[in-house]
């Protein structure tokens, strides 16, 4: 996946290292260059220096191409314009915002935002919200510990049954849409093709659910 991650503090440095390691394309904007230090000399992705919600920096950063943001600046204000851009104007699919004030949640999450708190986040569960599409994230529940994803039903799960897909207490089948038709499934109910399958799951199962579709290995993404 190709990712910009703007910010290089303590926790952005260790994100970019973290999911350049996993493999990804990782670009890094913040507006010090001397903050890249932080990277290391073995850090293979790019880094750019300027400021993360000019729009010159990030059409250099390929923002149009990337599959995920993250705004990990020292402001709310920052990282809430970045990501607001990111999400809305260049439609990247998958967009964190850290957040610091935490009276603000409501109205990011209203705005689409995903945020993680400076109590609640580390840099496993920043990878994880970043990289466990194609899931399309609808709705965040409380501080991000939980989303509502949407998905067309994999051939592979067609003709499987909810309790398939059913982890107690971090994945459940919540709705599916059928034709011109939305249902609330049984444990019972047998998926069909061209299902729209609205999941609640928890962060840390995403790769779990991944698992579970056919989607990946259950060993990363």
């Amino acid at each position: 996946m190709n990712m910009i991650i703007v910010g290089c503090g303590r926790v952005g440095a260790g994100l970019a290292l973290a999911l350049s390691k996993a493999g990804h394309s990782i670009t890094v904007i913040d507006s010090d260059k001397t903050a890249f230090a932080q990277l290391g000399k073995n850090f293979s992705g790019k880094t750019i220096e300027g400021i993360g919600f000019d729009r010159d920096i990030l059409t250099l950063a390929r923002i149009e191409q990337s599959d995920a943001l993250a705004a990990f600046t020292t402001s709310d204000e920052s990282n809430a314009v970045i990501a607001r851009i990111a999400r809305e104007i260049c439609h990247v699919p998958k967009v964190v915002a850290r957040l610091y004030d935490p009276d603000k949640a409501e109205i990011y999450k209203q705005l689409g935002i995903q945020t993680l708190s400076t109590t609640t986040w580390g840099i496993k569960r920043a990878a994880d919200l970043l990289t466990y599409t194609p899931l399309d994230a609808v709705y965040s529940f409380g501080n991000g510990d939980m989303e509502l994803v949407k998905i067309e039903v994999p051939s592979l799960v067609a003709g499987r049954q909810v309790n398939d897909l059913t982890v107690s207490g971090d994945i459940h089948v919540v709705a599916i849409e059928r034709g011109n038709k939305t249902i609330l499934p049984t444990s019972g109910t047998v998926f069909q093709r061209r299902d729209i399958l609205y999941i609640a799951v928890a962060i840390s199962s995403g790769d779990q659910l991944m698992k579970l579709l056919g989607l990946s290995d259950g060993k990363g993404l």
